[in-house]
């Protein structure tokens, strides 16, 4: 089979190299991906993450593996500096400004962020889990770092003890930061004198009075820190030690690089085989970030409603956009580039329809042809088992598209090409657009077609009319109403409404 022909490779930025990738189990692939911190509407940036472990999840189901994605919900403890680990609850501040309980700003924008990932046709993940909704497992953890003394408590907060951690295990070894270095560039900094050195992170923070999103634990009332959370519901779902985790390049430090510590310092081993980070999305070369407000949500791109937007692009414009580059690739914002993407998608989405009707009638094999064909049709599984790289897959398609265009079109002779190749070609041009890449045909272009047919029926119903054809009038108008459409009749025409 073709798809054992391929190993697929990743690279591990733990490593810096690229891997085979080797499952835990055979046939069985765990993948953990942080998701959004839900207190402001999802932008491009949340788009190209999502976007990036969907096709990884695709591709790995494509090849015939059963896939357990689990994709969080940050929706406490993620405080406005993470580093330093101070300021409001971001999603605390939110509810604050607007007035509304914290678990009404959650559901607003966690509904808001589903939506927009639905609308890019990203599939659902397996699992997503809440912050808040595994609170009991995270002070569980605590506690285990607490007892194989990795961790230390002062006034009910309780602190993972890097200096200790970083004298018998390589901390920074996926960011490659050095903590001694840290530390000496550190600033003194509201709150950190309670911490025995100042880049300890908190596992564990007694509320402030003026808190308002706190939970009963041994030590404190409080709330969980944020880098806490994913080891608890990666381990709940996926084990001590699973498959692949990703996340944007930005989480390598300090969330990640506290992930792999949290995890040796409550069951003693690496937490993952594969780490992947995509990069970054940036306008005018500063990354596009909600912290920073410098951004453009998925709804603005969709509207066209934003001032640097010259219109609007739709859904599957945006998601070509950024399969475009590899992911590991940095992606610059601009209008001229999304319009390109806009062109190119088309094209691809266009082809599908022609694939149908490709009339194939081997009769003298052309083995140069065929072989080239076959080739063609093979490295886009070699470029998509090589990291995933979604950019010189879709070049592959592009030629796929032409040859296809061109057996249409007379140009090329499909007679000379085997049975076979033609139809492996075929199919996997279908299944590389539609099931990897999650690239379909826009609603509103089928929504397009439903109103010209509409327009065609009622110019023939004119027609009939003209004719006095009742008969053929009234069977158009009536067999409309049956299917949900009704006309209404009036001075300046027949207008119709669903």
């Amino acid at each position: 089979m073709i798809t054992e022909k391929y190993q697929v490779t990743i690279h591990n930025s733990l490593t810096n190299q690229k891997e085979v990738f080797k499952p835990i189990q055979k046939g069985y692939v765990g993948v953990y991906l942080c998701g959004p911190t839900v207190y402001g509407d999802p932008h491009l940036g949340h788009a190209r993450s999502a976007i990036t472990f969907d096709v990884v999840t695709r591709y790995f189901r494509f090849l015939g593996n059963k896939v357990r994605y689990v994709r969080n919900i940050t929706d406490v403890g993620h405080l406005e500096d993470e580093v330093a680990e101070q300021g409001e609850d971001k999603v605390s501040k939110k509810a604050r400004l607007e007035q509304l309980e914290p678990m009404e700003i959650v559901q607003t924008y966690t509904l808001r962020y589903r939506e927009a990932m639905n609308q890019l046709n990203n599939l659902p993940p397996s699992i997503e889990p809440t912050a808040s909704g595994h609170i009991l497992e995270q002070i569980k953890i605590i506690q285990r770092i607490l007892d194989n003394g990795w961790a230390y408590e002062v006034d009910g907060s309780i602190y993972f003890d890097l200096q200790k951690y970083s004298k018998s295990e390589n901390y920074g070894e996926l960011s490659g930061k050095i903590l001694e270095e840290l530390q000496t560039n550190t600033r003194d900094t509201e709150g950190q004198d309670e911490k025995q050195h100042s880049h300890d992170f908190a596992l564990w923070k007694k509320a402030k009075p003026e808190h308002i999103m706190r939970w009963e634990s041994p030590w404190s009332v409080g709330f969980p820190g944020w880098h806490l959370e994913c080891t608890a519901m990666s381990t709940k779902y996926l084990g001590k030690t699973f498959d692949i985790h990703g996340g944007g390049m930005d989480l390598q430090f300090p969330h990640h690089e506290a992930e792999i510590a949290q995890s040796i310092g409550a069951h003693g081993c690496q937490p993952v085989n594969y780490w992947m980070h995509n990069n970054m999305i940036t306008i005018d070369g500063a990354k596009m970030s909600k912290s920073a407000g410098n951004f453009i949500t998925t709804e603005e791109f969709f509207a066209g409603n934003h001032p640097r937007l010259e219109q609007a692009y739709s859904p599957m414009t945006v998601r070509f956009f950024i399969l475009q580059a590899h992911y590991r690739s940095p992606i610059d914002f601009s209008n001229s580039a999304l319009q390109a993407a806009e062109k190119g998608f088309k094209k691809l989405i266009n082809t599908l329809d022609i694939l149908p009707h490709l009339s194939h009638q081997p009769k003298k094999l052309d083995e140069k042809q065929d072989t080239e064909l076959r080739q063609l049709t093979e490295s886009c599984y070699e470029f998509m088992s090589d990291d995933f790289n979604t950019a010189k897959t879709l070049a592959s398609l592009f030629e796929l598209s032409s040859k296809f265009n061109a057996f249409k079109n007379k140009q090329l002779d499909s007679s000379k090409i085997s049975a076979e190749t033609f139809e492996f070609a075929k199919k996997t041009f279908e299944g590389m657009l539609a099931d990897v890449l999650g690239l379909q045909k826009e609603a509103e272009a089928e929504n397009q077609l439903t109103d010209d047919l509409i327009s065609l029926l009622i110019e023939l119903r004119h027609e009939a009319r003209a004719k006095k054809d009742y008969g053929t009038s009234d069977k158009i108008r009536d067999d409309l109403n049956t299917i949900g459409v009704q006309l209404k009749d009036g001075k300046q025409g027949t207008e119709y409404s669903y």
